[in-house]
This record gives C-alpha cells, sequence and structure tokens, in this order.
C-alpha cells in the first residue's frame, strides 16, 4: 500500500515520516526557552539529522513565535516546515501562512478539541460547531499551503463515532494528515492502537492520507504508545528530541528511532533519520536550555553503554553483542575520550570539532573557540570530548544582552564571601561589590544588584563535565517569575564561575520569555 502525499510524493508504506516538535510543544516544557537564533541552530541540526517535518513554533503566540517561524521557513531547508494553528482562529491560519511564505516547503497543522470533556469545559461548544470549524479551517488552510494536517487534541479520550465524523470532515475539507494525539498521555499501547486500526477501516477516504500519533508521557507510555500507533497503521510519527515537552514530556524521537531499527524485524519500517548525530543533537539541545539529560536516559545517558557488574563487562569483552543490542557508535558515541592538551594547534583543533560532528565555524567565531580551548589547556593538565562540547556549545549561544565580563572572588572561613562583578547590560558595563554566605550566595547577589529583578530561585545543582579534581562544573540553575519558568547552564573550571554564568544564561532566557503573551480565546 501507498501514499501520495504533497510534500513527499509517492510514500511507501514501510516508510515512517518523522515530524519534530521539539521546537514547539518541545519548547512548552517547564524551565525551557529558547531565542531566535538558538531555535535556528537547533531547525538546522534537525534538518540535517534528517527529520522531515519541523514544527517551528505556533505564530500567533507572540511576536517573537512568529518571527522564529518566519526566520527558520526562510533559512532552513530539506525539511517541511510546518506551523502550528487553531482551527477556529482565522488570525492563527493567517499568521501561519505569512510566517510560512518563503519555506521550501510548508505544512500548517491546524487543531481543535474533540473530547466531551474539552468541549464542555474548554471550548464550551457543541460537537456540531465543533465539525464546522474543523471544515472552516483546513479550507482556510488550503488556501496557504497543499500539506496540511489537522489534529484531533484528546482525540484518545474522545468518541468513536464522533472522532470518524471529524476526522471525515477534515479529510473533506483538506487535510493530508490526520493527527490523533494522546494528549494527556491516558491511553495504553493496545487502546491506542485499536483508535488508529478502526479510523483506517471506518472512515471514508482515510486510504488517502496519513495518520499521525503524537503522545504524552504521563505515564511513561509515550514511546511504547508511539509503536503501538505504527502498528494499527500510523505513518507519522510526532516527537521531540530528548522527550522534552509539557509536564512530563513527549515520545522520544532517539528512542523510537532506535527502537524501529533495532527491531525491524518486528516493525519493518524505513525512515531518514541519520542515526550517528543524534547524540550530538540531544547534547545540543541540553547546552541550549540548561537541562541536561539524565544519565540513565536511554540511548544518549552517559549510563546508556556503560557497564559495571563484572558479569556484564567479561560478556562485552568476549562480545558486544552479549549485553549491547545496539553499537555505540550507531547513535554518536565515540570510543574515544581524552583528546587534546595545550600543545594542540589549530589545525588539530578544527580536525577535532569535525570528528566529534560540529559543523565548520565561520572564522572569527572558530578564533573565539579556539581561544576559549587554549585558556582551558593551561587550566586543566587534559582535555576531554566533553570539555570542548561543554566549550563549544557554550560559545555558540551568541549574545545575549546579559554577558559576564569579569568576577573576583574572597572566600574562606574567618569571613563573609565577597564578591566583585562586572557584566555587560546590552553594552552597557556595570560593576558592583556585595557579599554573601558563600561565594555562590555572594555572586547571586551581586548579579540582582547590577541587574534588579523579582524571579526566585527554584533550583540551583552543580556537576562535574569530567572526571578529575580540575574537572569543569557544570551548574544549573532555575528561575521562576510571575509563573514563568527558565533553567540556565554554565560550565567553567571555577565552580563560582559556572554558577554566574548559568545565572545570567537564566535571565537571558527569562527576557525571552517576558515578551511571550498567550493567543486570544477563541469564541464560538
Amino acid at each position: 500500500m501507498t501514499f501520495q502525499h504533497p510534500s513527499f510524493g509517492l510514500v511507501s508504506d514501510d516508510r515512517v515520516v518523522i515530524f519534530d516538535t521539539t521546537l514547539r510543544d518541545g519548547e512548552q516544557s517547564p524551565g525551557f526557552s529558547m531565542n531566535i537564533d538558538e531555535k535556528l541552530r537547533v531547525a538546522h541540526a534537525l534538518a540535517e539529522l534528517g527529520v522531515d517535518v519541523i514544527e517551528a513554533g505556533f505564530p500567533v503566540a507572540s511576536t517573537g513565535d512568529f518571527e522564529s517561524v518566519q526566520t527558520i521557513a526562510d533559512n532552513v531547508r530539506g525539511s517541511v516546515i510546518c506551523a502550528l494553528a487553531r482551527s477556529g482562529g482565522k488570525r492563527d491560519i493567517e499568521a501561519a501562512g505569512e510566517a510560512l511564505k518563503n519555506a521550501e516547503r510548508s505544512r500548517i497543522h491546524n487543531f481543535i478539541s474533540t473530547s466531551p470533556l474539552h468541549m464542555k469545559y474548554k471550548l464550551r461548544m457543541e460537537p456540531e460547531t465543533v465539525l464546522e470549524i474543523i471544515a472552516k479551517g483546513n479550507q482556510q488552510a488550503r488556501h496557504f499551503t497543499n500539506d496540511v494536517e489537522w489534529s484531533a487534541e484528546d482525540g484518545c479520550r474522545t468518541e468513536p463515532d464522533f472522532l470518524c465524523r471529524c476526522v471525515e470532515m477534515a479529510i473533506k475539507n483538506g487535510a493530508t494528515t490526520i493527527n490523533i494525539p494522546d494528549t494527556v498521555g491516558f491511553s495504553t499501547p493496545e487502546e491506542i492502537q485499536a483508535i488508529f486500526a478502526m479510523l483506517r477501516e471506518r472512515v471514508p477516504g482515510a486510504d488517502e492520507v496519513i495518520f499521525s500519533t503524537h503522545n504524552h508521557n504521563d505515564l511513561g507510555l509515550a514511546v511504547a504508545n508511539t509503536l503501538a500507533s505504527i502498528e494499527g497503521g500510523a505513518r507519522q510519527i510526532e516527537c521531540t528530541i530528548n522527550g522534552i515537552g509539557e509536564r512530563a514530556g513527549n515520545a522520544a524521537l532517539e528512542e523510537i528511532i532506535m527502537a524501529l531499527r533495532t527491531r525491524r524485524d518486528r516493525y519493518g519500517k524505513s525512515n531518514n533519520i541519520k542515526t550517528e548525530k543524534l547524540l550530538g543533537l540531544s547534547r545540543l539541545l541540553a547546552s541550549i536550555t540548561g537541562f541536561d539529560v539524565q544519565p540513565n536516559k536511554a540511548i544518549v545517558g552517559r549510563n546508556a553503554f556503560a557497564h559495571e557488574s563484572g558479569i556484564h563487562q567479561d560478556g562485552v569483552l568476549k562480545h558486544a553483542g552479549t549485553y549491547e543490542i545496539m553499537t555505540p557508535e550507531s547513535v554518536g558515541w565515540t570510543s574515544s575520550s581524552m583528546v587534546m592538551g595545550k600543545h594542540s594547534g589549530r589545525a588539530a583543533f578544527r580536525d577535532k570539532l569535525q570528528s566529534m560532528g560540529y559543523k565548520p565555524l565561520e572564522e572569527a567565531a572558530f578564533n573565539e573557540a579556539f581561544q576559549r580551548f587554549k585558556d582551558l589547556a593551561d587550566q586543566k593538565k587534559i582535555v576531554f570530548e566533553d570539555d570542548i562540547r561543554a566549550l563549544i556549545d557554550e560559545n555558540e549561544r551568541g549574545h545575549n544582552q546579559l554577558q559576564l565580563v569579569e568576577l573576583e572572588v574572597q572566600a574562606g572561613t574567618t569571613s563573609p564571601s565577597k564578591i566583585t562583578l562586572t557584566l555587560s547590560d546590552n553594552g552597557e558595563i556595570k560593576k558592583v561589590s556585595t557579599q554573601g554566605n558563600g561565594p555562590v550566595d555572594a555572586v547571586f547577589k551581586a548579579i540582582n544588584e547590577a541587574f534588579p529583578h523579582q524571579a526566585t530561585l527554584g533550583l540551583f545543582s552543580v556537576a562535574n563535565v569530567t572526571q578529575g579534581t580540575d574537572a569543569q562544573a557544570r551548574t544549573t540553575v532555575r528561575l521562576e517569575e510571575n509563573g514563568r519558568l527558565v533553567d540556565g547552564q554554565g560550565a567553567d573550571v571555577d565552580t563560582v564561575v559556572s554558577a554566574a554564568k548559568a545565572y545570567l544564561h537564566a535571565l537571558n532566557k527569562l527576557l525571552v520569555k517576558r515578551q511571550r503573551t498567550a493567543p486570544e480565546e477563541i469564541i464560538s
């Protein structure tokens, strides 16, 4: 069986379309936030990974979201660029169409709730009104693109008969992809497989569209539900890097891809993902969002291919397949961890970056990165790959409003810690001196004095980037202001400097989030 799709042409039944929503649903994770430059970096990386569809954002939500989608549509090639819109929001669909007008290939993804609970309490609409909105929304989206996706929000808790009517209405009015999301992570694999099988059997025109699955992880079943959806007939997977997303997150792209690859004997499905790039993109996202992947995370966690048990170690040494179902290299891990030192030159550094999967840097950016590497090599006897990743990822964050210029620390057991801090606020140099209960408390007070704000500290944690007493410290800071959560991250061989960088990173993200507003409510 094959599908004729406006963006992909003839799609064979063994092909699965990969739809990544890291930049839209993923960015709604509590504490996560990206500016336009960061989103563009991630979008380029997703296209290079081989993602078929990149959901770049929700243009009507704010000026910043519109500009992000527009920038990605203007600059990223190779993937379909998708924008989200509410089916009943005329301005939503117009904003999406406008933001996407320069895309190589574009998609408008419109949605409306269909479950009894959502229709009664969220929409305050009757079922017939919802059906009318589905028709109008898809018709309007077709004015801007021939690739239209429609989603039944809370589809897995929708009454089967009404869900069939909604899907039929969407197909009749121009939708080419139908998404049935498990919006609240409620379903089990058996239930969601049955939903897709039912729709494909009962709905007229079901053989003319691609069915899509989008699963949240509230019960820890997002990946399992996604794989079950494929067995039920879904041929598009909606997912995010590292499984980020609202609440407990979304189905993790890297886990789904490696499950399909490792268990091709069961699923028999192919995709265009270059799996060797998975680890690099996972770490890029962690650096940008300021939120580390947990060590035991499947595929990309640092313990994913680690073996401590003596029995396991013995087995792996004799044959890797005894305890490893995939090779570390297949997802981007390398066996070489110790790399360079202070005598390494520019050519060696450039080659190392390339071997680690980084794109060639522009000359000015390369010179800055190389100087930071040399400075780090002067402080550490051994520079590891993870040290270089931390250095490069922090170097590529761009020029934010608040930047650390200089920091002096005086600390000990006989008196309060004293800090002299110099930072740049949009080019304006500010210098303050203060003291606190320890150097970290003092540096945070100094930043607050230099840049007054009302955010409160919700999390402060420190981990080492690599091993050894001279290891870089990686600090994570979470700030909260009026319900907005942001995470910041910094790395340095000096823990206090690392903390200052993390705090400023979080503040810069908070400044981005302050510009966002909720879209106006749809009135029936």
